[in-house]
């Protein structure tokens, strides 16, 4: 079986949408009660939805070997750092290149252009 071509991450499709694209690390429960850390590149876009009053941030990480063994597909909650901030969010099932997506809400793992009231 041949392997797809990895397509382009597109560039935000809004104006007011906000990002980060870069370095990242994320933790993940392992076996047990042990946690387990992977360097990965991210591309994560976030944006305010006035309709539930949350800031909503998703992504995808880049296809990381070791973490899909790991994962075996499986959705599972995460701890994303960026040298921007960190937030915990969610992994789901990978896509066709083995890339997962990563969904939080509230205050994201980058830096926003204006301030959340998270109160």
């Amino acid at each position: 079986m041949s392997q797809l071509p990895t397509p382009p991450v597109p560039a935000p499709s809004e104006p007011h949408d906000e990002g980060y694209t870069g370095p990242a690390t994320l933790v993940v429960r392992a076996a047990g009660d042990s946690t387990a850390e992977f360097t990965v590149e991210a591309v994560l876009r976030g944006h305010f939805q006035p309709i539930d009053g949350r800031y909503h941030w998703y992504g995808r990480l880049a296809a990381h070997p070791e973490l899909s063994e790991l994962l075996a597909g499986k959705r599972t909650p995460a701890v994303l750092y960026t040298p921007e901030g960190e937030a915990r969010g969610d992994l789901s099932d990978p896509d066709p290149w083995n890339r997962y997506r990563i969904d939080g809400t509230s205050r994201p793992p980058f830096r926003l252009q204006q301030a959340l009231n998270t109160d």
